[in-house]
């Protein structure tokens, strides 16, 4: 298999949940093809990125020091927007929501977990396009962002250049759905068994 090495970027912020940002980092992490032969290659790159660079602190006051700040960072082929209660500030962040909008042009995959929706939505990106959140949320999604199509009741979103996830452990089944959608199913069956995690394609 012939593919190349997509570089993947994971925004993390002050009070972002766990979950949100370290499953799909794992599932893009650990994927590889043809996986315990000769020919076994990663395809992707996995890196974090902040606005300043430097350590956050996630809920529950989980530290994580980040590869990048946004001046340093490189080109990002994937960008991973989490949720967490960091969101409910970091909307009204003008370099974050400017950040995003920059990007978006840029990357192949726009993607968000829980409500890093909210993100992508502040940013105009999500403006009259399917789009899920954190259940908790939905509501507030539909209140202050009526131009999304908002859905409920699924684990994500996939409207072309953007995948939505629902809440925190959705985040892990968006990132199988990129996985298969990019590399097939053969490949995210494989990974998903490495991590010994159920899921169905």
């Amino acid at each position: 298999m012939n593919v190349k090495v997509r570089t993947v970027g994971i925004f993390l912020f002050d009070d972002v949940e766990v979950l949100d940002f370290a499953g799909p980092f794992e599932v893009f992490a650990v994927t590889v093809t043809q996986r315990f032969t000769p020919e076994a290659f990663a395809p992707f790159s996995v890196t974090t990125v902040s606005e300043q660079g430097g350590m956050i602190t996630a809920r529950n006051g989980l530290k994580v020091t980040t590869d990048y700040s946004f001046s340093s960072a490189p080109s990002y082929d994937i960008l991973v927007i989490p949720g967490g209660m960091g969101t409910r500030r970091e909307v009204h962040n003008r370099n974050v929501i400017a950040w995003i909008q920059e990007k978006f042009p840029e990357v192949e995959l726009m993607t968000s977990v829980c409500t890093g929706s909210f993100l992508l939505a502040e940013a105009g990106i999500l403006e009259d396009k399917a789009a899920t959140t954190h259940w908790a949320s939905i509501e507030r999604m539909k209140e202050t962002y009526p131009s999304v199509r908002v859905e409920q009741n699924t684990k994500f979103v996939d409207a072309g250049k953007i995948v939505t996830s629902a809440g925190i452990s959705a985040g892990i089944h968006m990132a199988f759905h990129v996985v298969q959608r990019l590399l097939g199913t053969d490949v995210a069956q494989n990974t998903a068994k490495h991590m010994e995690y159920d899921i169905q394609f």
